[in-house]
């Protein structure tokens, strides 16, 4: 438990912005990235020189966020909006397109957006259980079709540099039922929008791990991450849990250091796959069994990280 208690009351990071060079040259994602822990993130990446897209549903949302980065920091990299609806597979490839009329390259996605317990019974565009479809779909499918410019972002790179950076949860360690969700529980979501949420950042690790394993010696890390308990918009379809959860939450800067610390610090490598980072930046263990169900059947896994992997090329195969 002891470890769990750390995440809750984490220690002062020992990684920060002033740990970090300049990111001049730089091409990095943020998804979610127009408020809360993701707008912070952006701030510290623009403050670095780095060329930052900012991908969100909200265009106005995501130009209030970047002209008030700008205010804050006068002489940063650069700052873009990229229209991206997660909940809508129909319309990534799309997104994709633009980013590639702009960049050739990207060194790190950032896939941090992600929806909450929003009411029972909200679909995506597609009639799939929402918290599935925006925290696992949408960024899997956005992370397959970036790949070739990750591939081109890590060829330049030194190893290690380039990254996919999933966000899991604390929820994952602490209700996440043992090895991971049953398959049958992702097929035919359960009426408990508790239990998939928990399911759907379940399926970051996976994911996460599967990325690992399949890219790893392509040179780009795939790293998940507890960001911390951070006070953002992410409960506002729970605001009761909010108000239950307030000793325990902190300012969005301190969660942002967890995902910049995942996203550049050179503790994160390639061969200590499958990554997990904890706040406020550091290198944590996942749940014993959870990391067992990322190994496959033949290396005595369980393979069902492998398992949510397919299902995930299934249902995302007619919108590449």
């Amino acid at each position: 438990m002891g470890a769990q208690w750390s995440q809750f009351f984490p220690p002062y990071p020992n990684f920060t912005e002033g740990d970090v060079e300049s990111q001049d040259g730089k091409v990095f994602i943020i998804t979610g990235g127009s408020s809360g822990i993701g707008q912070q993130l952006a701030k510290m990446l623009y403050r670095k020189k780095g060329r930052v897209y900012i991908a969100g549903r909200s265009e106005e949302k995501a130009r209030l966020a970047i002209r008030n980065i700008r205010h804050e920091v006068p002489q940063g990299g650069s700052l873009e909006f990229l229209q991206l609806n997660l909940d809508d597979l129909s319309s990534i490839k799309a997104s994709v397109e633009v980013f590639k009329s702009m960049e050739s390259k990207l060194h790190v996605l950032w896939n941090n957006a992600g929806v909450s317990q929003p009411p029972l019974g909200s679909l995506s565009a597609q009639g799939i259980e929402l918290q599935l479809a925006t925290n696992c779909l949408g960024p899997f499918l956005f992370t397959t079709l970036l790949l070739p410019l990750l591939e081109k972002g890590a060829a330049e790179s030194p190893p290690g540099c380039t990254r996919v950076v999933w966000l899991c949860s604390q929820i994952v360690e602490l209700s996440s039922p043992p090895g991971g969700f049953p398959m049958h529980e992702v097929q035919q979501p359960p009426k408990d929008k508790t239990r998939n949420y928990v399911n759907s950042k379940t399926g970051n690790w996976f994911l996460s791990s599967e990325f690992a394993r399949r890219v790893g010696s392509n040179g780009i890390v795939s790293v998940a991450l507890n960001p911390g308990a951070a006070s953002t918009n992410l409960f506002r379809h729970t605001p009761w849990m909010a108000y239950l959860a307030w000793p325990l939450l902190h300012k969005p800067e301190l969660a942002a250091l967890t995902e910049l610390y995942a996203g550049i610090s050179a503790d994160v490598k390639v061969e200590n796959s499958p990554n997990y980072v904890v706040p406020w930046g550091r290198i944590g263990d996942m749940r014993k069994d959870l990391t067992q169900a990322t190994k496959p059947r033949e290396d005595g896994g369980s393979g069902r990280a492998e398992e949510f992997w397919r299902f995930c090329e299934n249902k995302t195969q007619d919108y590449l």
